[in-house]
C-alpha cells in the first residue's frame, strides 16, 4: 500500500496528491506511458478504462477514455508539454491533437517520479487548474479519493512488471 506523504500546493489552483509507492520509478513511469498498462489502473474502480492511445513525447498526444460502471464513456484528450524518462511528465487538456486548442481548458497536471531509496518512488502529482472554481470543482468530483486510489492501482501493477 501506497505511503501518503503530506504535500502543499504552491498556489490556490493546485491540488497535490503526494504518495511512496513501493516500486522502482522506471516502473511506475512506464505505467503511465505504456498504452497496454494504463487501462490497467488508470480509472478508480469500478471504473475502467476500454482506450488508450498515447504518444508519449514533447508535442505528442494522448486519448483516454473512462468508464463509468453505468457504461457512460468520458473521453479526454491532451498534449504532453515535457517529456523526461522516469523523471517527469507534464501534459495539459487545453491542446488536442496537432496543437488545437480544446472547447474548454481545465488542467495542467505535473508528474514527478523520484527515487525514494530501497527500490521504491516519490510520486508526486500536482495539477494546476486555469480558475479556483476549477480547482474546486476537481476537488469535489473526489480528486484526493480518485487519484489515490488509482495510485494505489498503479502500484499494483507496477509491482508485477
Amino acid at each position: 500500500m501506497t505511503t501518503v506523504v503530506e504535500a502543499t500546493p504552491a498556489s490556490d489552483r493546485e491540488l497535490v496528491l503526494c504518495r511512496i509507492i513501493d516500486a522502482p520509478r522506471e516502473k511506475v513511469f512506464r505505467c503511465w506511458t505504456d498504452a497496454a498498462l494504463l487501462p490497467k489502473w488508470f480509472a478508480p474502480l469500478p471504473w475502467t478504462t476500454p482506450s488508450a492511445r498515447l504518444d508519449v513525447r514533447t508535442g505528442g498526444t494522448s486519448a483516454v477514455v473512462m468508464r463509468s460502471p453505468e457504461g457512460v464513456d468520458y473521453p479526454s484528450s491532451g498534449i504532453y508539454l515535457e517529456v523526461v524518462p522516469n523523471q517527469k511528465l507534464v501534459f495539459t487538456d487545453a491542446f488536442t491533437k496537432a496543437w488545437e486548442p480544446s472547447e474548454k481548458p481545465f488542467m495542467v497536471g505535473i508528474l514527478t517520479f523520484e527515487d525514494a531509496g530501497g527500490g521504491k518512488t516519490k510520486y508526486t502529482a500536482t495539477v494546476r487548474h486555469w480558475s479556483v472554481a476549477d480547482r474546486d470543482a476537481h476537488d469535489k468530483m473526489g480528486f484526493h479519493e480518485g487519484w489515490g486510489l488509482c495510485t494505489e492501482q498503479l502500484e499494483a501493477l507496477a509491482q508485477t512488471l
